[in-house]
């Protein structure tokens, strides 16, 4: 009966071993196994390349909305209009030099500018029609008008500013403001006031410096 237990023992052992040796077996193939798979996956990704995941058939795609072009050019402009801002509270005094005629020459020019300006010898170019428009229109239009003029290398140009006859009391107040914006603007190298046939005391004649390019 021992004998039987002990050969009962060693077949028990034998089939452990036989087991583990099993076990080993197929740990080894499943590794190899492993190992060919992995070393296929990279063999086709050399192959292909990079791959990206393709997007989702129930995704639409919308489009960007595309962004509001700035105004560069519009802002320039604003900026240049606020920057030839003209004061009210200007002293036309301190600058104009003036005759009884109601004509101005900036300091440099000669008294025969203004003569010449008077005769008509200089063709009128354009011109800006203020008759009608409250102060602070006027101001921004007859500056804007002038820095445009002057750009354009205009040298001539009519203001007309009316004779205040609409206004409450008939007071010229337009023609006085006009008079002090315009020796305030740099670009304005005389201005006299107009012939009877060019508007008269309503308007005033302006010469302008030569543009710079």
């Amino acid at each position: 009966m021992k004998f039987q237990s002990l050969q009962d023992l060693q077949k028990i052992q034998k089939q452990l071993a036989h087991a583990h040796a099993q076990a080993v077996e197929q740990a080894a193939l499943q590794a190899a196994q492993a190992r060919q798979k992995e070393a296929e996956k990279n063999l086709f990704t050399r192959a292909i390349g990079k791959v990206a995941p393709l997007p989702p058939k129930n995704q639409a795609t919308l489009a960007r909305k595309p962004t509001a072009p700035v105004a560069v050019q519009r802002q320039k402009d604003e900026a240049a209009v606020l920057k030839d801002a003209l004061s009210d509270e200007f002293d036309v005094g301190t600058l104009l030099d003036t005759d009884d005629a109601l004509s101005f020459r900036r300091p440099g020019v000669g008294p025969e500018v203004t003569r010449k300006l008077r005769k008509g010898e200089w063709a009128i170019q354009s011109q800006i029609d203020l008759h009608g428009l409250r102060s602070e229109q006027a101001r921004v239009c007859l500056a804007e008008f002038i820095r445009n003029a002057h750009k354009q290398g205009l040298r001539c140009v009519r203001v007309v500013h009316g004779k205040g006859l609409g206004s409450p009391g008939k007071t010229p107040v337009l023609k006085s403001k006009v008079n002090s914006w315009l020796v305030q603007k740099n670009q304005v190298m005389a201005f006299v006031q107009a012939k009877p046939a060019q508007g008269g005391d309503g308007a005033l004649l302006v010469l302008l410096a030569p543009a710079r390019h």
